[in-house]
């Protein structure tokens, strides 16, 4: 059929949907050039599955109906009657895509504009109208062609991600120009007042597109304004006012929305450039964009340190799922199942014997509605709950499953069940007002969106319910009427998610102040270790919800730190109650626009008896999230005490540059008293793998501020940079004792300062490393030290066995996921090959615990090695030198990129790609060309030397593999501790 055929005949037809459709139809395939369902179904489909008219189905909504066209992996196809309103036509394709198959194009046509619109996952849905004009003279023909023959080939190019974080853009760009405004003009409203207005803005966007507000009404107004953009306050308040309670803008009726988002219409001055921007936002199609983003949004919006991060980041659908999906809906999916198993059962025995008799369909309706009732009743608690990411996304998944139930009893012919799964069930805590108010917002704009891409968009007025179940309130911490610390309730909940805030237990204090840190201490003792990381306390809290049946399951969020040092004790806790059945170790996430890792822990009462580790079934998961050799087991062995310690910590400026320290060591006190008694060389851990610039610091120890101010050019230093900086920390003692460094570490420095060297370690680091570090050295907080200076304590320190047992006992930090060492989980737990103090041979010394015992060979063994490796380690680290006066670029290149860190970049890489897989390209990579081949095999055999005579001290064979060497360190620890 030619396209002109095609418009002149059906351009004067006049014909009901009935009479016309399949004639309509087998003309579009005529003119696309491909077989009718007829004419395909007697050459390839003789049972009409794949390719036909009037495909029996049942939407989702439960009732039965037809679609008028199928063609399967193609399209469905839904006819009405000229100028029929095809977006009714389209919302009944949407009821029935799921029965089938989803296919990737939803055509509409009333036979003179086709339709066609896309359904591809993950993807927006894009409309393309083919008119009578474009089949006479356009492109109508070949995107015709296209629905037949290519239909993948109308998938959108850009995601709904991509389109999410672009259609932000538009709107941080609002919210920019706003705060601009206001400093400009001096306008007088709250942070409060913008941000609410923000949100109602960012509701209205997506009302409007979502068809909740008469069609393209907020663009219309504000480009009806002209140039006058003065007048936009006036009718956006007039809007607002509508929207509040329903009734009429203008010739425009509107809807009643309610919810508490409207109770005022507060409307900023809005000039006309901010206005252009209000309208370019207008402009983007927000019902494709995804909610989870938005409390990214309006942190960047609220923050303006955050503000470069708006949509660089922010939690994805998929992560929140990797809690939502095996926390909340495995449970209910493993239930579905079984119902639907014995609904199958049933109508099998019945479809043998004829139809079902009343008493059957009872029964079985009755075993769905309960389970759809279930669905509706299964309450969500999210206790950090932020903007709602996490509820939203556990909104749509029950959502989902109850549409299942809904289709499969109409597919039986069973009565129709509701759709009754709603944000009432979502329950949150949240202490910021506007993430409190946003939840809110973004539950709602989800389950609307939801209904609407769905096929379930007519609801009733008012559009949106207050949720009084999101509460604003501090989950942790609580006071009752006279003032005193209480612990908060929790509301009961069948399940607990979410992603509680991040902050390390050695920063708390710092960032929350004394009072609320003593009054977590006290609420919490016993339960909860000091200092431990803050997501502990609703982990705790949660599992307390378990113990005492306010709670079934829980899927929380921390630091992968979860897994070690003191915050290990919340997850012991867990499982002293219940256990834990699902845990993500170790996995890649992103906070506040920053890649980090993170553990998920999910855990009951142990009624679930399957566990899944990193995605594996095992047997059980350890509370340090392992499946192997249990080393949480391990006590900490009171022979390894007082011999590690961490460095100060400084909280200021105290370090000081070579030339100022040497000003400062040659200056004399009138007291008499040398400046050298404050002013050390300093190392963090940096210093230990790189070669930074040397460092000196001002170190008054526990001086008082008197003694202190007899060191006159140290003091006045402290004095100008520190005494400020210090008035404004939240610590008490910080304050008050300004001079002195926030942690002095003064037990460290009684120890380490009698000694000829002490050995030191980077507290996190990509490589376990240790060094010697001379004496009269200052370590800070990135560093741990012992007090040992004998080699053999150091061999042991630096070989496999003590590596190994660190890496499982230590924590990690960082998206690079760098090991951290930790002084009591990790040293004090290590069972050395005989308890410091006591090797063989061995005398004491003064300052520490035992000798190298030399006079026994094993001893001597260890400590020749680490002698060697020392030496070896040294020389390569520092060459020998240009002749004098000479100067020479290759040296000064070479001796930057000699480090530790690269040195043992190589050694990793050439572990682990032996014979054809060593690429000396990538080997040059790693190291940054600072060593070769040749020398990393030297340095190799060293400690495959030491290592060996490490487990000879043992007694033990060279040949364990790392599990068995584990076992026996494990056993070794319980020995020695009397288990």
């Amino acid at each position: 059929m030619l396209p002109v055929e095609f418009v002149d005949k059906w351009s004067r037809l006049q014909l009901k949907e009935t009479a016309l459709y399949a004639s309509h139809f087998d003309d579009l395939c005529r003119l696309a050039g491909h077989p009718t369902p007829t004419e395909y179904g007697a050459k390839y489909d003789p049972t009409g599955e794949v390719f036909s008219y009037q495909m029996g189905t049942v939407k989702a909504d439960g009732r039965k109906g037809f679609a008028d066209v199928y063609f399967r992996d193609h399209f469905i196809m839904e006819y009405k009657g000229p100028h029929a309103d095809l977006d009714k036509a389209y919302r009944q394709l949407q009821l029935y895509r799921e029965a089938l198959n989803n296919p990737p194009l939803l055509i509409t046509s009333d036979t003179r504009d086709i339709r066609i619109h896309t359904n591809f996952t993950n993807r927006p849905v894009v409309e393309t109208v083919v008119t009578f004009d474009d089949i006479r003279k356009g492109p109508g023909v070949e995107v015709l062609r296209r629905v037949f023959f290519d239909p993948d080939s109308f998938m959108p190019e850009k995601t709904r991600e991509n389109i999410t974080k672009a259609t932000a853009d538009t709107f941080l760009a609002v919210a920019e120009a706003l705060r601009q405004h206001q400093r400009l003009t001096g306008e007088a409203y709250s942070p409060e007042q913008r941000a609410h207005f923000l949100i109602r803005l960012l509701f209205c966007l997506f009302a409007e597109d979502l068809g909740l507000l008469p069609d393209g009404l907020f663009t219309q107004l504000v480009k009806s304004q002209g140039r006058a953009y003065s007048d936009l306050r006036g009718p956006l308040r007039n809007l607002f006012a509508a929207m509040r309670d329903g009734g009429h803008f203008g010739m425009f009726a509107i809807r009643h929305f309610n919810g508490t988002l409207f109770d005022d219409e507060f409307v900023p001055a809005l000039p006309h450039d901010l206005a252009q921007k209000v309208l370019r936002a207008a402009e983007q199609d927000w019902s494709a964009i995804d909610p989870s983003i938005f409390g990214t949004l309006f942190e960047r919006i609220i923050d303006e340190d955050k503000r470069a991060q708006l949509g660089a980041h922010y939690t994805s659908r998929d992560d929140i799922l990797l809690i939502v999906e095996p926390v909340l809906m495995e449970p209910l999916r493993r239930k579905w199942d079984e119902v639907r198993r014995m609904t199958n059962d049933e109508l099998r025995v019945t479809s043998e014997g004829g139809a079902p008799d009343s008493h059957l369909v009872s029964r079985i309706s009755y075993l769905l509605n309960e389970f759809s009732s279930e669905l509706a009743s299964v309450r969500v608690l999210d206790p950090a709950c932020g903007s709602g990411n996490f509820l939203y996304v556990a909104l749509r998944r029950l959502l989902d499953l109850q549409k299942e139930v809904i289709s499969y009893a109409a597919r039986q012919g069973l009565p129709e069940i509701p759709l009754t799964v709603g944000p009432q069930q979502l329950y949150g805590i949240e202490i910021n007002e506007y993430a409190h108010e946003l939840a809110q917002v973004t539950a709602w704009i989800g389950y609307l969106q939801w209904r609407h891409e769905n096929g379930f968009g007519e609801m009733d007025d008012p559009v949106l319910r207050p949720l009084h179940n999101i509460r604003r309130m501090d989950a942790i911490l609580a006071h009752d009427a006279d003032g005193n610390p209480v612990e908060p309730e929790w509301p009961a909940a069948e399940v607990i998610i979410g992603n509680p805030p991040f902050l390390g237990g050695n920063k708390i204090r710092q960032e929350l102040g004394d009072e609320t840190v003593d009054s977590l201490f006290k609420l919490y003792n016993g339960r909860i270790p000091a200092f431990a990381d803050l997501v502990c306390y609703w982990f705790e809290k949660a599992r307390a919800q378990i113990e005492r049946d306010q709670t079934q399951r829980a899927g929380l969020l921390a630091t992968n730190s979860i897994r070690g040092g003191v915050n290990r004790r919340v997850l012991e806790r867990i499982k002293e109650t219940g256990d834990i059945f699902m845990a993500w170790s170790d996995n890649p996430w992103i906070l506040d626009g920053a890649a980090v890792r993170v553990s998920i822990v999910g855990f009951d009462n142990g009624a679930q008896q399957a566990r899944i580790l990193d995605g594996v079934p095992v047997s059980t998961i350890n509370i340090d999230l392992t499946s192997q050799v249990d080393l949480t087991r391990a006590f900490r062995l009171s022979e390894n005490l007082d011999i590690c310690y961490i460095g100060t910590k400084k909280a200021g400026d105290f370090d000081i540059d070579p030339s100022m320290a040497k000003t400062f060591l040659e200056a004399t006190n009138r007291n008499g008293c040398l400046n050298s008694d404050v002013v050390f060389p300093w190392v963090n851990g940096l210093a230990i793998v790189q070669k930074p610039s040397p460092k000196y610091i001002i170190y008054f120890n526990e001086l008082s501020e008197e003694e202190a101010s007899g060191y006159e050019l140290p003091f006045k230093y402290v004095q100008e940079n520190i005494y400020h900086v210090r008035q404004k920390n939240n610590e008490e003692r910080a304050r008050r004792l300004w001079w002195q460094h926030r942690r002095p570490a003064i037990e460290m420095w009684k120890k380490v300062s009698k000694l000829t060297k002490f050995i030191g370690t980077p507290r996190v680091s990509s490589h376990r490393l240790f060094v010697w570090l001379p004496p009269n050295t200052i370590p800070d907080d990135g560093t741990y030290v012992f007090a040992r200076d004998d080699d053999y304590f150091f061999g042991v320190l630096h070989s496999r066995p003590h590596e190994l047992w660190a890496l499982r006992m230590g924590t990690w930090l960082g998206v690079g996921n760098d090991p951290r060492y930790t002084p009591t989980t990790t040293f004090e737990t290590y069972p050395f090959p005989w308890p410091p103090g006591q090797e063989p041979g061995g005398e004491m010394g003064e300052g520490e615990k035992g000798r190298r015992g030399e006079g026994d060979p094993r001893v001597a063994d260890i400590a020749r090695w680490a002698r060697a490796l020392v030496a070896w380690r040294e020389a390569w680290l520092n060459p020998p030198p240009p002749a004098e006066r000479t100067i020479d670029a290759a040296y000064n290149r070479l001796i930057k990129v000699r480090t530790l860190t690269n040195l043992y970049n190589g050694l990793v890489y050439f572990r682990e790609h032996k014979g054809p897989a060593f690429d000396r390209a990538a080997f040059d990579k790693e190291t940054r060309k600072s060593v070769t081949p040749a020398g990393i095999q030297e340095l190799d055999d060293i400690h495959r030397a030491l290592d060996s005579a490490v487990l000879r001290a043992y007694g033990w064979p060279e040949e364990l593999t790392d599990e068995a060497i584990l076992e026996r360190l494990l056993a070794l620890n319980l020995e020695r501790a009397g288990q």
